[in-house]
């Protein structure tokens, strides 16, 4: 009997916790660390430099746990049928995680994914992540689904985190075009 409810309480902790949202340490109004990243746009390698990617307007840096699951599959999708409307507004997109690196380079290309229409970049260890609070607490050496809005100064302007990946694009297209106003 102990060891049923035992059971049953692990179970309602894990439930909650997979329900509930993510939250980052980052806050808005905070400088974003700088990274670079080994990448892929259309499954071509480059080099992801933040930096780089500010000189031309802001940027959304969304984590994610891993290409080819379900949220994920998702999302990316959700962000490449936006992409157009970032770049009106001069924003780049870029998809980081730390988990199933070995298939960042397919999930880049393929259609019902990014398209290849935005970078996503490989996070090994999950170090960018740690970075900037947003690993998994399921699964610490993986991110979690948190995306960051960066004005072209470096300040996080939004942070938006939830497992849930369907509001992710409204969010950040919400933040970006909120600076496109200022």
């Amino acid at each position: 009997m102990k060891s049923s409810l035992k059971l049953a309480a692990l179970a309602l902790v894990g439930a909650a916790t997979v329900a509930s949202p993510a939250f980052a340490a980052l806050k808005e109004g905070t400088q974003a660390p700088d990274f670079s990243a080994p990448a892929y746009l259309a499954g071509k390698p480059f080099t992801f430099k933040l930096a780089d990617a500010l000189k031309n307007g802001p940027v959304v840096v969304y984590f994610f746990p891993a290409p080819h699951t379900s949220g994920c599959n998702v999302e990316a999708h959700l962000f490449s049928q936006a992409i157009d409307q970032f770049k009106a507004l001069h924003a780049t997109v870029i998809g980081v995680t730390a988990g199933n690196l070995d298939q960042l380079a397919d999930f880049s290309k393929e259609t019902e994914h990014c398209g290849g229409k935005f970078p996503v970049a490989a996070d090994k260890g999950a170090v960018i992540a740690k970075e900037y609070d947003a690993t998994l607490l399921m699964r610490p050496g993986w991110s979690d689904r948190t995306s960051y809005v960066i004005d072209s100064s470096g300040k996080i302007t939004h942070v938006y985190s939830a497992l849930n990946p369907n509001k992710h694009v409204e969010e950040t297209l919400a933040a970006v075009k909120a600076l496109e106003a200022k």
